[in-house]
């Protein structure tokens, strides 16, 4: 069970995809679907910014001053110990029934604009794509090696073409 704490801090999302809020949700819950017991509850902060915000997260945190569509903080390093195996579970709450957080994923408008336009893709299932993909790097997915990436892109797809959004791929 994801619960979702959507922070809209460009007004642009509204209008280019007034669905966010139900998008996020859906995303999120597909990435915990990933998980052997998805029915615990985990909690995911997602924040909708623009490309001079993220861009200023992307310089501060990777050294890479420029606009990315998708940016992740794990609370917790799941990686898997081996390239291409599976991640960790992550840890069980201390109180029961209380939500474990497991990160905070970040996603641009305008880049995932032109990203949708460019592969001729709606814009919902490309911003669906992207927050799937980064809350899966809160579960210790990866693209770092050959194996990492084969594993988290045929999950991706899989997941997406489960839910009826298509091969993002493609």
């Amino acid at each position: 069970m994801a619960i979702v704490d959507l922070l809209i801090e460009h007004p642009g999302w509204r209008e280019a995809l007034p669905e966010i809020d139900d998008v996020a949700e859906q995303a999120a819950a597909m990435a915990l679907n990933v998980l052997r017991d998805s029915d615990r509850p985990f909690e995911i902060c997602i924040m909708a910014c623009d490309d001079e915000r993220i861009a200023a997260l992307n310089g501060e945190f990777r050294e890479k001053p420029l606009p990315t569509n998708v940016l992740s903080w794990p609370a917790f390093d799941l990686a898997p110990s081996t390239p291409g195996g599976v991640p960790e579970e992550p840890p069980t709450s201390m109180v029961a029934g209380q939500p474990v957080f497991l990160g905070d994923v970040a996603i641009s408008l305008q880049t995932l604009e032109r990203e949708a336009d460019a592969a001729s893709r709606p814009l919902k299932s490309h911003v669906m794509h992207l927050i799937l993909h980064g809350c899966l790097h809160l579960l210790g997915f990866d693209h770092e090696t050959p194996e990492d990436a084969g594993r988290m892109e045929a999950l991706e797809t899989c997941t997406m073409i489960t839910a009826g959004y298509g091969d993002p791929y493609a």
